[in-house]
């Protein structure tokens, strides 16, 4: 029977494990990184790694999952804290969000969209789920252009992920403003996905 003393010494090293290996791949890379040099990193055995994980892509993969299980509770937060139901509007703080975890949060912003190892790739997760919900809910409501879900919800991301990665990678750039382009960036994502206003009844036909 596993004790409480036993269950904790386990879950505090299965944390030091994911906290050494995210520092490790961030400095080194996928292929710079072997569970010899994390067990020298954590002061423990060898063997002690496998008694958690399988190997190194096994832990990787751990880490990939709780920094996407982060930005979906940070993306998700937006719509239970916003007292706005202004779709758009929600939209528009959501990328806003994602923007801020990640300069927030570089190292699990890299696991989640920018290191990678061998294999296959990826199914979306949970972040991506999110929003394309808030992207359907736009264009059901004629706020956006009629178009296919996942062709808008990823030139969304595509948006936000550039300046996201480029405010990550190139801190040191001159910027015009941190904080101006990216509201620019977003602005400009949204505002292209926007559905044209209805013509007024008294200038229909009118040129």
């Amino acid at each position: 029977m596993v004790t409480e003393a036993r269950k904790k010494y386990r879950q505090e090293l299965r944390r030091a494990i994911l906290d050494a290996a995210r520092e490790a791949f961030a400095a080194h890379g996928f292929e710079g990184v072997s569970m010899r040099m994390l067990a020298e990193r954590i002061g423990c055995s060898h063997g002690s790694l496998y008694t958690h994980f399988r190997g190194k892509d096994e832990i990787f993969d751990a880490l990939v999952d709780e920094s996407f299980q982060s930005l979906a509770e940070s993306l998700r937060a937006i719509t239970a804290t916003s007292a706005s139901t202004d779709v758009i509007r929600l939209v528009r703080k959501a990328a806003r969000a994602y923007v801020d975890f990640g300069v927030a949060n570089p190292s699990a912003y890299e696991f989640a969209f920018i290191l990678r190892r061998p294999g296959p790739p990826r199914p979306p997760h949970a972040a991506y789920g999110y929003l394309r919900a808030l992207i359907k809910r736009c264009i059901d409501e004629k706020r956006f252009r009629r178009m296919r879900i996942d062709l808008a919800a990823q030139a969304l991301w595509a948006a936000v992920h550039g300046i996201t990665a480029l405010l990550i990678l190139r801190p040191s750039f001159p910027w015009a403003g941190r904080e101006a382009v990216v509201r620019r960036v977003i602005d400009s994502a949204v505002d292209g996905l926007l559905a044209p206003k209805p013509t007024p009844p008294d200038q229909r036909g009118k040129r």
